[in-house]
């Protein structure tokens, strides 16, 4: 016979799971599983905060598409990760986050540190569970990776108390994880997927409204943006040339240098994808929800296309839009039969040429507006000219500097905050690979950059992990900069000071007739010595010409840019307007 605690149990369970890293902040609740996890493989990253332990299983999962974990004490510890679990949720990022609890006699009695962990993220997880038997871990555990896995991703939580973790079991020996999901059916069943009997004439009329559209556009989302469904819609747009707009979450999943790539839509979107969904006759919307800040006023969004929408969510289905036609499923599983279904339906076409020449001609038309409405002088004041550096063409320019200090574009990662600085990062750094563009979007909170660049980097070792932050951002997780030191890892950070918080501060001079309530600071700190402070490196930009030598050395460093207050971030869709009317100067 085994005989096992409940943290063992937990221990052991995370292990068999491939879990080698793990991030928190102990507490009494959670020591019995601290104590045991001192004893394992594991190796545990402290963090200053809660929510930073959030974000930085965030950066290891977005960037490597592997779950990570953090942990939690109870009361204040686990409400403290609940942020960045809500983020998770929103972008659909599978993490595992473990809370301790109070022990069991006492909870309802308002104990020291006692809350309702389990109610209070009931709302914002995938799935909650609140573990009284410690028989239930090996349950608990594996179905927790599980369905944070499947279907549409998300957060799982697992609350355990402190009496489940020091709890003593006796088994015959440790269940296989294959054995335990197998009599959870009712749990891993994704009910919602289309059955695949149906895919061949849900796969022809899609094909029937490819081949007779002069007019198509690709909407790519957060669904989109791994390796995978990556490489079938590039192998699709060899064949099936297409006008690609992405929404932020969709960054990565086609090069930016792909010729018809006319970036993001939306608020901040470009004009050029902009115009390309208004005009469009088809949209193929794959892995994208028809968000707010995506489509503005939606009944202009693309008001003569009909729709093809292919995503895993069932629910994300004719919930803004009507769909002419739908597929709920796996796009890396879909695509690649869409793609040699059309291949072959175009040679029996006889009237292909006619539409490709159609379609050809449009996307050079929409490629021109592209070409003359791009630049980095967009949304720069006149008066700005030679005054400030440009914070467009600076963002534009990272992976040459970096070339220039010895790293290859493909071993950088880039993680923002919330902000302009985010918004020029999303419109200007050239992405050309899926999950290396990392950024808090349906929920937009603000911290989220060093603590994702850090769990980035943990994850990715030998890559060089970007933060493009504000110093409006970058003060919410401030403290996570003394984590980066002690990691010693390849994280650069960047500050775009400015001394406002600069997109509240852009809506109250576009929305609010310039009356700058509270977006400006009184003081700005010493960046440079606050890094010094926290024992990294610190660079100027404008006092040192060589400053990327310095900031893409080996191990972390900080770097402070000015930027001019003036500076916005155009195009901007006020609300209530349509994405094609947005100010462009």
């Amino acid at each position: 016979m085994i005989k096992a605690t409940g943290s063992q149990i937990i221990i052991k369970l995370l292990e068999q799971e491939g879990i080698e890293i793990v991030a928190g902040i102990p507490g009494g609740s959670i020591l019995p599983l601290y104590d045991e996890l001192n004893r394992s493989s594991i190796k545990h990253v402290l963090v200053r905060q809660e929510q930073a332990a959030g974000f930085i299983a965030q950066g290891m999962t977005r960037s490597s598409g592997k779950p990570a974990v953090c942990m939690a004490t109870s009361g204040p510890g686990a409400m403290n990760l609940l942020t960045a679990i809500a983020d998770a949720r929103c972008d659909s990022v599978p993490i595992i986050a473990i809370t301790g609890q109070v022990n069991t006699s006492l909870i309802g009695t308002d104990a020291f540190q006692e809350a309702d962990t389990f109610g209070l993220s009931f709302p914002i997880t995938k799935h909650s569970m609140m573990i009284k038997d410690p028989a239930d871990l090996f349950t608990a555990i594996p179905l927790a990776f599980k369905i944070a896995c499947s279907g549409r991703p998300g957060p799982v939580l697992i609350d355990i108390p402190r009496d489940v973790q020091t709890a003593v079991l006796e088994f015959k020996e440790w269940p296989s994880k294959a054995d335990v999901l197998l009599k959870h059916p009712k749990l891993l069943t994704e009910k919602f997927l289309t059955p695949k009997e149906e895919y061949k004439s849900l796969l022809k009329r899609m094909i029937e409204l490819l081949l007779v559209s002069k007019k198509t556009a690709l909407y790519l989302g957060g669904g989109c943006n791994n390796p995978e469904s990556s490489e079938a819609i590039n192998k699709l747009l060899k064949i099936y040339p297409a006008a690609v707009c992405t929404s932020l979450m969709g960054i990565g999943a086609v090069p930016r240098n792909y010729e018809y790539n006319f970036g993001m839509v939306g608020m901040h979107g470009s004009y050029a994808a902009n115009r390309a969904m208004y005009e469009a006759e088809l949209v193929l919307a794959l892995g994208v929800r028809f968000d707010d800040r995506a489509t503005g006023v939606i009944s202009r969004f693309c008001p003569d296309a009909k729709i093809i929408h292919i995503d895993v969510d069932a629910a994300e289905i004719n919930k803004i839009l009507p769909a002419e036609v739908s597929l709920v499923g796996h796009l890396q599983e879909v695509l690649p039969l869409l793609t040699d279904a059309y291949e072959i339906s175009q040679k029996n076409f006889s009237q292909s040429k006619d539409f490709i020449k159609a379609r050809a001609e449009w996307l050079s038309s929409v490629k021109k507006i592209y070409d003359e409405t791009e630049s980095v002088m967009c949304g720069r004041s006149p008066d700005l000219e030679n005054d400030s550096v440009n914070p467009r063409s600076f963002i534009k320019s990272l992976p040459l500097f970096a070339e220039n200090a010895g790293i290859k574009e493909h071993d950088l990662i880039v993680t923002t905050d919330v902000g302009q600085h985010q918004m020029w990062a999303a419109q200007y750094y050239p992405v050309n690979y899926a999950r290396t563009f990392l950024t808090s979007g349906s929920l937009g909170t603000m911290g989220f950059g060093l603590p994702a660049a850090i769990g980035a980097a943990l994850a990715n070792p030998k890559k060089r992990v970007i933060c493009i932050t504000g110093d409006g951002s970058i003060l919410m997780n401030v403290q996570e900069l003394i984590t980066l030191s002690e990691q010693n890892l390849n994280v650069t950070v960047i500050v775009l000071q400015n001394g406002s918080l600069g997109m509240v501060h852009q809506q109250q001079e576009y929305l609010f007739n310039k009356n700058y309530s509270a977006s400006e600071f009184d003081k700005v700190p010493d960046f440079l010595k606050l890094a010094e402070g926290f024992q990294l490196d610190g660079v100027d930009v404008e006092d040192d010409e060589q400053w990327y030598k310095k900031a893409f050395a080996p191990g972390p460093h900080l770097v402070r840019l000015n930027i001019s207050m003036k500076e916005n971030v155009l195009p901007f869709v006020k609300a209530g307007t349509a994405n094609i009317d947005s100010l462009r100067n």
